[in-house]
């Protein structure tokens, strides 16, 4: 009988070898290639469609999509409305960011709507998913906890449940007995996937699983994982932060830009229904170096404070510092500043901070953070109730920024009275006639010489 032949796979990238290497040649990263033979038993590969020839396009009937909300509405948000039934959706997220009680919340919400709940985990007992369900509120008999990690056991428990919804935490704990291979491998993480698509899409079962991630922030296994499920959501923020950011990446069903806030408490996670009220929480008005914009996360508006120090340093090399923004992008505009305004800023330090723990790189903060330097830079404050926005380029002139009519309007609706924003926006927004200012002030701007700090 022929030998099988042996792979190697790339735990990080999923890169293919036949011969083991030191180097992976497809990531370059170090010491990630892991020998995956082939599977034992000549396994064939799963089919998801019945169909016995191909159809013409024309032929194929479709209906729409049923939801199935989640009673989380920041998660339902992210999904698109709600849970698709049928469908395979991977969270992932660093360690103890919240993976596991967001979705153990959801199953508390789904057993109360009387649907059945199954909650298999790998990393923890039923006595431990029980603690931590205590502390979340109390549940109903419709939801079934599952403390396995073989997938063939796994699969007879849900043909016993015949449960609805499945929770799977996490994909790296499963083991696949056909695959000749550790849990958590390239070659079992695959496999897994695999039975798990054809099990979604036969039984007409909404999966969720749990993905561990790497340091570089992406779910560890092959990228093909990502691929194969039909949703793809990321648990962010600072463990050390007030608040998480459900941002989803991959929707076949929805849109992929919207972003669910939550706070972490002591009870699990609290859904934060205004960001913009709530990261503002805490600023003091009338201070130097304190600005207001308007940020989008997708296509919702967030209202964020951006705070600038400029100081005189005795020291021939003065000190830059940037956080929760890009660093080379605040050198960039200080250089701008210096050319186009005459402003001499090389012997002072200058350091820029989003409040909040928020990170922002799109350009539409350019013109606050001009907006924080000067301020800081002259001593001058700004007016509490003004909001600015817009791009700033290396001439100095300030450039039209997407959504510039939602960013307006989240400012009216938290009460802010003047906004600041690129010329041609203005005009846009007026000339629409779609969006009621009142007695909100908009001043536009075509240059930083404009700014009156």
């Amino acid at each position: 009988m022929a030998k099988g032949k042996t792979l190697f796979y790339c735990k990080e990238c999923g890169y293919e070898v036949t011969k083991w290497q030191g180097q992976c040649p497809g990531c370059h990263e170090w010491n990630t290639l892991t020998e995956a033979p082939s599977a034992k038993g000549g396994k064939v590969s799963r089919t998801i469609s019945s169909a016995g020839r191909p159809s013409r396009v024309n032929e194929i009937e479709t209906q729409e999509e049923s939801r199935k909300t989640t009673g989380i509405q920041e998660l339902d948000r992210v999904l698109g409305g709600g849970i698709v039934p049928g469908s395979l959706i991977l969270v992932g997220g660093d360690p103890g960011i919240g993976k596991s009680t967001l979705l153990l919340q959801m199953c508390r919400t789904l057993s109360q709507q009387k649907m059945k709940v199954l909650y298999v985990s790998g990393e923890e007992s039923a006595r431990q998913i029980k603690m931590r369900a205590e502390r979340i509120g109390e549940f109903t008999d419709d939801l079934y906890l599952f403390s396995e990690t073989c997938m063939g056991t796994v699969l007879q428990a849900v043909e016993e449940v015949l449960p609805e919804v499945v929770i799977v935490d996490s994909i790296q704990t499963m083991l696949e007995e056909t695959v000749d291979a550790a849990p958590g491998s390239v070659s079992q993480v695959r496999e897994i996937t695999a039975t798990l698509l054809h099990l979604a899409k036969s039984r007409n079962i909404t999966i969720f699983i749990v993905g561990h991630v790497t340091k570089e922030g992406n779910v560890a296994g092959p990228r093909m994982l990502e691929h194969m499920v039909d949703t793809v959501l990321y648990f962010e923020g600072d463990k050390t932060a007030m608040y998480r950011m459900l941002r989803g990446v991959k929707n076949r069903f929805g849109s992929t830009n919207e972003v669910g806030v939550f706070e972490m408490r002591n009870q699990g996670l609290v859904e934060v229904a205004n960001p913009s009220e709530y990261l503002m929480q805490g600023r003091l008005e009338n201070e130097a170096g304190s600005v207001v914009v308007c940020t989008m996360e997708g296509s919702r508006p967030f209202l964020i404070e951006v705070q600038a120090l400029v100081c005189h340093t005795s020291f021939p090399m003065p000190r830059r510092t940037a956080v929760g923004t890009d660093y080379n992008r605040v050198n960039l505009l200080m250089a701008v500043l210096e050319k186009r305004l005459g402003l001499h800023l090389g012997d002072c330090d200058a350091y820029v901070n989003v409040a909040g723990g928020m990170r922002v790189s799109e350009p539409a903060l350019d013109l606050a953070l001009v907006a924080a330097l000067l301020s800081s830079h002259y001593g001058r404050s700004l007016d509490s109730k003004t909001v600015l926005f817009g791009e700033v380029g290396l001439v100095g002139e300030v450039r039209a920024v997407s959504q510039a009519e939602r960013r307006v309007a989240e400012a009216i609706k938290t009460g802010y009275t003047t906004v600041v924003l690129p010329e041609s926006n203005r005009q846009s927004i007026i000339k629409a006639a779609n969006l009621d200012i009142g007695n909100v002030k908009l001043v536009g701007v075509k240059h930083i010489r404009e700014l009156e700090i």
